[in-house]
Parts: structure tokens; sequence; C-alpha cells
């Protein structure tokens, strides 16, 4: 099926229809920058993975390998990259732990990130800098000269850089991912990329960005569609990193080949093997049991898209239109700027998936829109409206309206 901008601009929304569950059509949902709604197909999804666990019981794993594989695919084709080189995870933050343990943080004790970063990162590399590492954070604005000073903070202490490709609290598309990769190259450090609140929303390829030897993290609860469970990280073909948090599965190949870790040879008095063993391709950042169900979902909606033919390139086409008609129509409304503004320093086409608007009564605003049916959030004194291809113009205008309603709400 082929469509148009137009087609998803009307009223309903004939994408719309495929998320009935959701209910998209009857509530105003502009948290597609948070929570995207699943079309109807991930309900068989879920479905199937009990039916096989019902079915095959133990067996279910071979089934379940299968729906993960078809995710990985899945990545693969957003990210322009294999899916062998695609580890998958139930969040960002368990991959990213998994990469940090892999690093050699003795040698290189230094780790440098952004002021900007979303908080699975933020708050460990705050943690891990309790214990001792020295965690170097540039300031993320302005924008435009990041490239330039992340570049400049790396140096042969540094282990890694770790950076958004979309901030999460204005959308704004951080440029210069190529040169930050550059300057990690020329000092050995490793290089890993959030790309969340870019997928999907914004073409991204690793050849392009120059980005073929770096890491990429993210997920599909967001601009995916996948609901949650469904993280990734994106690892160079060539890398041989051995994290130190691992699971079982990591050795998954080897165990049934009777091969294994030290430890376990030792303990059946078997000759210990020098180092634990790491099974190829994704498998080396693999944890243990899981969940498969998020894979089984996964999978249908990656298989969705596909046929809907929602490339990145037309939801790209999708998201600036509606983005910009949300940044129109504030505009329209003429609030106090003292009371809510925007940033019209910040280009729309350098904006992701949402539109953000400052104001010290966020919070109270998300709560007035709540009662109204109108779904936003917040972040600090930032309101984030995001939209998504099942909506049509007619619903983000009706959820402006009710914004300006909120608006006279306010005290004082």
């Amino acid at each position: 099926m082929t469509w148009t901008l137009n087609d998803l601009r009307t009223s309903p929304n004939p994408l719309a229809s495929h998320y009935a569950r959701f209910r998209v059509q009857q509530r105003l949902l502009l948290t597609g920058h948070s929570h995207r709604a699943w079309p109807d197909r991930a309900r068989e999804g879920q479905i199937q993975a009990w039916d096989d666990a019902a079915g095959a019981v133990d067996d279910k794993w071979e089934r379940a390998f299968e729906k993960a594989d078809g995710v990985r695919r899945g990545y693969a084709r957003l990210l322009d990259a294999t899916p062998e080189s695609i580890a998958l995870g139930a969040n960002t933050h368990e991959l990213v732990v998994r990469f940090l343990s892999a690093l050699p943080l003795r040698d290189r004790p230094r780790l440098v990130t952004t002021t900007g970063e979303f908080h699975a990162i933020r708050r460990q590399l705050q943690r891990l800098e309790e214990e001792g590492l020295e965690v170097h954070r540039v300031p993320v604005e302005p924008v435009d000269g990041l490239p330039k000073r992340v570049s400049d903070a790396v140096d042969d202490r540094t282990a890694s850089v770790l950076v958004s490709s979309v901030l999460f609290e204005n959308a704004r598309i951080v440029p210069g991912l190529g040169e930050m990769a550059e300057a990690c190259r020329r000092h050995g450090a490793r290089f890993l990329v959030d790309a969340y609140h870019h997928l999907n929303v914004v073409p991204f390829s690793i050849r392009e960005l120059g980005l073929e030897d770096a890491f990429v993290v993210g997920g599909g609860y967001k601009y995916c569609q996948l609901g949650e469970g469904n993280a990734f990280l994106r690892f160079p073909p060539e890398s041989r990193l051995r994290p130190a948090v691992t699971g079982w599965f990591a050795e998954f190949g080897a165990v049934v080949r009777g091969e294994g870790s030290e430890e376990r040879d030792a303990s059946r008095g078997a000759a210990p093997s020098p180092r634990v063993v790491y099974g190829p391709g994704p498998t080396r950042f693999a944890g243990a049991t899981y969940d498969p169900t998020s894979h089984y979902r996964g999978a249908e909606v990656f298989s969705f898209l596909q046929e809907m033919e929602l490339t990145p390139s037309f939801l790209r086409e999708v998201s600036r239109h509606q983005v910009g008609l949300l940044a129109r129509t504030f505009d329209a409304l003429d609030p106090d700027p003292a009371l809510i503004a925007r940033d019209r320093t910040q280009p729309l086409e350098e904006t992701a998936g949402f539109l953000s608007l400052r104001t010290s009564d966020a919070g109270t605003l998300e709560s007035l829109l709540r009662k109204e049916g109108i779904h936003v959030d917040h972040r600090g004194d930032l309101l984030r409206l995001g939209p998504a291809p099942y909506l049509s113009d007619g619903q983000i205008q009706q959820a402006l309206e009710g914004l300006g309603q909120a608006l006279q709400q306010l005290p004082g």
C-alpha cells in the first residue's frame, strides 16, 4: 500500500483504522515521542507467543529466536546495517551497561558525554563517577558547536564518547556525528550513539553518517511502535569487546557444544578453559533468559510497517508536516511568551519527532490537558508534544485548541 502525505492529513486518518485497539481516533495522543500506539498486528504477535509457549513448552525457543532475528532484520533496515551486527536487550540501559563493562576503564578511566543525555546514560555515568571514573560533560548548547567541543574533549585516556543523535528534551538533531567519530578513531576511543529519538522518524544510515565503527543504541518503544522489551545495540562487526556484565546466553552456542567458562568447567572436574567463552555475533552482548513475547510483537510490527510502506523517508515527510503544523498552530494562539514559548532559533528542519514548549507550568498544563483527553508529557519546564502518522491534521489542531484553553485556566 502506497500512502501520500495528503492521505494521512484527512479526518479520519485512514491509517488510524490499523490502530483501533489503541483508539487513536477517539483520543488525542500527542505522546508519539514517548510511547507510540501499537498497530493491531502487534496483538497477533502477543497471541502467537502464548500459543507457541503452550504448544511447544520449552521447545518454543527455536521459534522465539526466529522472531528475534526478525527484529534484528527490522532494525538493520533502519540503521543501514547487517542483522548480524544487532544485539537485542530489554532496554537501552541494559545494553549500555554491558557496553561500559567491556571498556578498558583501568587504563582509560575517562568517559566523555554531554549535558543533554537521557537518564539511561546520565544517571549511570553519574553513579560510576562516584566510584572514581572520570566523566567529562560537554555543554550541549549551542548545538552547532557541539561536534568540536566533544572532539576537543577526547584524549588518549578516553575509553568512550557517549552522545545522542537527537536530544530528548527538544528533538534537536545533533550535527557532526562523523566528526566526533573521527576524533574517537584518532585517540582509540569507542564511540556510542544513542539514536532512540532518531530511528524511524528521521532517516539514519551508519554509512552516510560515517559511523561504520560506532556503537549505536536505541529501541522500539517510541517511533518504531514495537512496545516494551525491544532495545538494540548495533556494534561494529569486527568488534571483539568482552562485556564483564554477561549472561549465559552469551555462550549459548558454546554450552550446546559442551564448551563453557573456566568456573563451570572446573565445577565439573574438567580442565578449565583459559577464558570465559563468548558466542559469535550478537550473542556477545546477550544476557540470560528473557520474555520473548516482545520479539513476537516486534517482528509483527516490523512486517506491518513494511507492508504499509511506512519507510523512514516517508515518515520523515509526515513528521515534518505534523511538527510544522504544531508550531504554526501554537504561534497562532499568540500566548504570552513569558508564560509559554517555543524556541524559534531552532529550525524546524533540524527538529526530529516532537515540539517542545518552555513553560514553568509544564506539569500543570499536562494535567489540565489530560483531563480533556489530550495526552502530552513534560520534562522539567518543557512541555513535549509528539504527533504520529495515525493522527489527522484536525486532531493536531484540536489538541492545540485544548492547549489554548488550558493556558486560560492557569492561576494568575
